[in-house]
Order: C-alpha cells, then sequence, then structure tokens
C-alpha cells in the first residue's frame, strides 16, 4: 500500500475517532452510578451518533470498536435488580466505562500503527538530512548574510517537511523544532551553522524518540532463548560498545539513565541545552553516603559529558570545569564527575589526582568509556534502549 494513502486514511481515522470521544464526553454524565427509571433524550441522540461514527473506525490488527454506548434505561434497571437481589453491581459499572475502555485500547492501536509505518521512512529520512547538513556548511561562512538555496538545502527542507507529515502533531512537541524551522526561513549562513551546531542535534534525536513509543520493543532475533542459551556457545562476551551511534544529545541522554539508575544518586538533574555556549555543566545529582557508624549525608555532584571521539579529554578541559565548578552554587558542589565516551590524556589524568590530593573541593572523577562500559555491563537494559546493543 502506498504510504501516503495509508497516512491518509489513519488521519481520517484520527479525526473519526476525536468524534467519537467528543461524544462520549458529553454522554458520559447521563451513565448512572446507581438506581434510576427511563432515559433521556438528549442521551439517545448522542446514542445514535456514536452508532453512525463507528463503521469511521477501521480494525487495526483485526480489532475495532462494536459495541454501541450502553442502554441508561436497562443500566438503572439493573442497579435495582442488583440492589433487591442483595449481590454487586459491579457488572453494571463496568457496562459504564466499556465505551472509555475502548477509545483507550482504540488511540493506543492507532498511535502504534502510526509509528510503525512511519519509522522506517524516518530513518531514511534522518540519513538524508545527516548527509546533506556536512554540504552545506562547505559552502558558505558562518558570517555569511547571502541567503542560501542550492541542491542540498532544497533536499533538507524537503525531507523535514516530510519528517512533519510523517510525525504530524507529535513534531510540534520536538526540542527545537521551530529553531530549525525560523533558520531554515532566513537560510543565512549563520543560520546554517546554528541548525547543525544546535538544532538538527535536539531535532534529530526527537525524532528518533517519536519513532519508538514506550510499549515498541526492541527488535530481537527470531530465536528461542533458553533452547539457545542451553546450546554450544561460541565467542566470548565483550564490554565495548559502538560510541559513534549516539550523537552528543544522546551521550547525556544516556548519563542521565545512567546515574538515575544507580541507587545512591538522588534529584538527578539535567541542566543544559546540548552544545549550548559557554556550558560547563550538563547534569547534576545528590549523591547519598553512608559512613561505618549509620550516618548518612548527601552532597552536590556535578556531571559534565564529553561526547568526544576522535580526541582525549586534557587536562586543560579538565581544569577549565574545575574552575568553572568553584563558581557554581549555590549549594556547594562537592563533587565534579567528567564523564567521556572516550579516554582521557595522561596529563588530565595527573592532573586531576595532583588536585585531589590537595583535598581541596570539589573531588574531581573521571570516567573514560571503559568505566561506562563496566557500570552499562551491569544494566544492559539502558544500553540496549539507547541502541548500543
Amino acid at each position: 500500500m502506498d504510504l501516503e494513502e495509508l497516512l491518509r486514511a489513519m488521519d481520517r481515522t484520527a479525526a473519526n475517532l476525536k468524534k467519537l470521544e467528543d461524544v462520549w464526553e458529553r454522554a458520559k454524565p447521563f451513565i448512572p452510578t446507581g438506581p434510576q427509571l427511563g432515559s433521556d433524550a438528549q442521551y439517545d441522540g448522542l446514542r445514535a451518533a456514536w452508532a453512525d461514527l463507528l463503521p469511521g473506525l477501521p480494525p487495526i490488527d483485526g480489532w475495532t470498536i462494536t459495541a454501541p454506548l450502553p442502554d441508561i434505561q436497562d443500566m438503572g434497571q439493573a442497579f435495582i435488580d442488583c440492589l433487591e437481589a442483595g449481590i454487586p453491581s459491579t457488572h453494571v459499572h463496568d457496562a459504564g466505562d466499556k465505551p472509555e475502555v475502548d477509545l483507550a485500547a482504540y488511540r493506543y492501536r492507532l498511535d502504534r500503527a502510526r509509528r510503525r509505518a512511519a519509522r522506517s521512512r524516518l530513518e531514511q529520512l534522518v540519513s538524508t538530512v545527516d548527509a546533506a547538513l556536512p554540504l552545506v556548511l562547505e559552502t558558505t561562512a558562518r558570517d555569511s548574510l547571502e541567503r542560501l538555496e542550492n541542491e542540498q538545502t532544497e533536499e533538507i527542507e524537503a525531507a523535514i517537511g516530510e519528517i512533519a507529515r510523517l510525525l504530524g502533531e507529535d513534531a510540534e512537541s520536538i526540542d527545537r523544532w521551530w529553531d530549525l524551522h525560523r533558520h531554515m526561513r532566513f537560510s543565512q549562513g549563520h543560520d546554517w551553522h546554528d541548525i547543525v551546531a544546535f538544532d538538527w542535534p535536539a531535532v534529530r534525536t526527537g525524532i528518533e524518540a517519536k519513532s519508538f513509543g514506550d510499549s515498541d520493543p526492541l527488535s530481537v532475533p527470531d530465536i528461542d532463548l533458553g533452547q539457545a542459551a542451553s546450546g554450544d556457545l561460541t565467542g566470548a562476551a565483550t564490554l565495548a560498545l559502538p560510541w559513534e551511534r549516539l550523537n552528543d544529545d544522546g551521550f547525556e541522554r544516556l548519563l542521565y539513565d545512567l546515574l538515575r539508575d544507580i541507587p545512591e544518586h538522588q534529584n538527578v538533574e539535567w541542566l543544559m541545552q546540548t552544545r549550548a555556549p559557554d556550558r560547563g555543566r550538563d547534569l547534576s545529582m545528590d549523591r547519598v553516603l553512608h559512613d561505618g557508624s549509620g550516618g548518612v549525608r548527601t552532597e552536590r555532584v556535578i556531571v559534565q559529558a564529553k561526547h568526544w571521539r576522535s580526541r582525549s579529554v586534557n587536562a586543560a578541559a579538565v581544569s577549565e570545569t574545575v574552575v568553572a565548578g568553584k563558581l557554581w552554587g549555590p549549594p556547594l558542589v562537592r563533587g565534579i564527575v567528567i564523564a567521556t565516551s572516550g579516554r582521557f590524556t595522561a596529563d588530565a589524568v595527573s592532573w586531576a589526582e595532583r588536585h585531589n590530593s590537595e583535598g581541596t573541593a570539589p573531588y574531581i572523577e573521571l570516567w573514560p568509556d571503559s568505566r561506562l562500559e563496566t557500570l552499562l555491563a551491569q544494566r544492559p537494559h539502558i544500553a540496549a534502549a539507547h541502541g548500543l546493543k
């Protein structure tokens, strides 16, 4: 089936579902919650409208809403019968709740089907923008005031437009979505540099998040895991992770989820906008410390993310972070974690060790890729959720 034809059908279905939801919101106050007699002309009209709208919901994976709105006269009498017989009226309440339950189930299925339909094409469009953006920067200077229009900018604008079509109203909630459109509209040199540095990394991450809902499973091989585990296995387990799959924003999101999963960390917050100018802190948390006598205290810790794959973090980068840390507060920052998907230079490690030996705050912790890989090996569900497994 043609993708656009399917999307049009889904759009019309969503419109019909919204009409049914509106009918239910108006009908719900008439649903009896106890014994009563008679019906209501207004409710009878809503019941007829509900029946007229039901054919506008096509089946999704073989299921759709078929039940009419309940007959409130029958419901009222059923409450009376239960009262006279001295039996629970749970089934009568369930009949009154069924329209809302059905509507929620259908919307869930419709949203899931739309994500499923759009996912493959979204991946293609993201790859298109990824490939075209570097070519745009090759032909324009940051301070250029000339409007840039060429094959690459047209390709990017077309891809973004199709992404908006695929995501529907979900696109508007993506971070920096409107900044991206504003910069494309002006299309000067500094606009395209801002798109590459700020807009697209955030939008790209948002697109990936919208492609998968919380209930969408990650792909797994078509095998019986128990039988496979009982067979002859070859090779060895590895800690190494494909860090190149993450962009800056994705690396910070991974750290956020990892830090929240460590029991000693509380109030983990994502502080700064990824790639924001003059940034020095990305995440913060309260670390709970226990002493041998049963005493407990907390200290504030700042985490700086450095998704550096082409170079190692040097002593200058570490010292700059520490200098900035002394200016943060209140409360006083007691610790700084510098986490990188790469390595630290030898002089960076020596600088941190020398600083820590002096006993002055903040205390520095260096987390290279090897430490992150060890932590994630103990939490494979986090690595898998971020596409590293």
